[in-house]
């Protein structure tokens, strides 16, 4: 027991290892050009176009994507595998008939805990006016082609490293139609009972020059994270509106990671956290994650030109309209992918997120204990419980515990909020887990 917590600190930014910072520097712009370039030189990749064209389609993007990816993954020695994820989607709305959608996984398994997952994804399906348009010009520069950039970007960079836990790298199809690709990606997971700790989708992030007049913003990407979880349950409703809670979700805790991780020189990034799901009217692939219980999030650019998303290509009043190469900023693009890069890199290396933190609402007391499951994290080193004025947006104060998994201080927990979170011997440190009662 902690009789008192005098000896809580403020809380300090994580900086990057080594290791990050050299990866960092290896994310080149000129090579995400290249990528967002040559997919829009597909033409269009919606959906519904063809799948065996060898030049123009969805089915050309996508052997051009797998063949680029396994060459990544040869510089793996073996750890990274890429496979084609097919299905047949059935007829909807935006799918007249059966169509066969196909995503790209690369997966890089972690040496020490395999079993737990983080995955990004980009969407490399494309859209015009008409979402049911499969023939004509449907470049996607921004929306997404800048996004499975990142993807294979990252991709090419950590597959020559060594991660703790395991890393998958999707470019996922039938995001316009209504996310199946990533829906699809989702459901195999939970099916399989893998035990993804976060998701990031990117979606577009091809710029932060909105071509409007408006000021450039170029050093800022917006990340949505959604506050009560898609996934509540009734019980789990009833209890948030006993005690709070309705900002400590476990995507909610993510935010707050990647601002502590990827906010730092070497990103050159600010990292604006909204705290909603995602913008209004739109959604993007993380949602499917979080339907099924996975803490997600969705990096976009601080402001969009919607002349240039879902448009046919065409000038208009002497306004260009059409998602084109031309809009998009390579520099700013390798400069989100150095966000994803810190926050898939700090998560992989750090343990994972601690689990089963239960706070004792079993007495009436003026002071807190926290439970928590041990770590199966091979480096772990300790813990800290953090926490926090119940109006403060983030973690204010911090005290290192040890390698245990029960505390008790001296702090009403009527009056903060709690979190705990698990520290590696070299410092890398997982996101929090808020607590339940118990």
């Amino acid at each position: 027991m902690l009789g008192r917590a005098a000896h809580a600190s403020g809380l300090h930014r994580q900086p990057p290892d080594r290791q990050l910072k050299e990866l960092l520097r290896e994310i080149d712009p000129h090579r995400i050009g290249a990528t967002v370039t040559r997919l829009a030189a597909f033409g269009t990749r919606h959906t519904l176009s063809s799948q065996d064209d060898p030049e123009r389609g969805i089915g050309a993007a996508r052997d051009w994507i797998y063949e680029q990816l396994r060459r990544h993954a040869a510089a793996s020695g073996g750890r990274m595998t890429v496979e084609l994820q097919s299905f047949i989607q059935p007829p909807g709305p935006r799918i007249p008939t059966p169509t066969r959608i196909t995503n790209i996984v690369a997966t890089l398994r972690g040496d020490g805990e395999p079993g737990r997952v983080y995955v990004v994804t980009g969407h490399y399906d494309s859209r015009a006016t008409d979402v049911l348009d499969a023939t004509s010009d449907a470049p996607g520069a921004d929306d997404d082609a800048s996004g499975v950039a990142v993807v294979m970007e990252l991709a090419r960079v950590m597959a020559t490293r060594r991660t703790e836990a395991t890393l998958v790298f999707a470019a996922v199809a039938g995001e316009e139609q209504g996310l199946f690709g990533s829906d699809h990606l989702a459901q195999q997971y939970k099916d399989a009972g893998v035990d993804v700790q976060a998701m990031f989708s990117n979606d577009i992030v091809g710029t932060g020059d909105a071509h409007d007049g408006t000021v450039a913003d170029p050093r800022t990407v917006r990340l949505f994270v959604e506050g009560v979880p898609t996934s509540e349950t009734p019980a789990q409703t009833a209890t948030r509106q006993s005690v709070g809670g309705e900002n400590d979700g476990p995507s909610r805790q993510l935010g707050r990671f990647v601002q502590d991780v990827a906010e730092n020189p070497q990103t050159g990034m600010k990292v604006r956290v909204i705290w909603r799901r995602d913008r209004y009217l739109r959604g993007s692939d993380h949602i499917s994650f979080l339907l099924r219980g996975y803490p997600a999030a969705r990096l976009t650019e601080p402001r969009e030109n919607f002349a240039h998303e879902h448009q046919n290509v065409r000038v208009e009043n002497g306004v260009q309209y059409g998602d084109l190469v031309e809009f998009c900023d390579f520099y700013y693009i390798a400069r989100v992918a150095r966000v994803n890069a810190a926050a898939l890199w700090s998560l992989a290396q750090a343990p994972g997120t601690p689990k089963g933190v239960i706070i004792d609402t079993t007495r009436l007391t003026n002071d807190t204990t926290l439970r928590w499951q041990p770590s199966t994290s091979a480096d772990l080193a300790s813990y800290e419980v953090v926490w926090r004025e119940t109006t403060a947006a983030d973690w204010q104060h911090v005290l290192p515990v040890g390698n245990v998994t029960a505390v008790t201080i001296d702090l009403s927990k009527d009056n903060v909020f709690f979190g705990v979170r698990a520290v590696d011997r070299d410092g890398h440190r997982s996101p929090v887990a808020a607590p339940t009662p118990g």
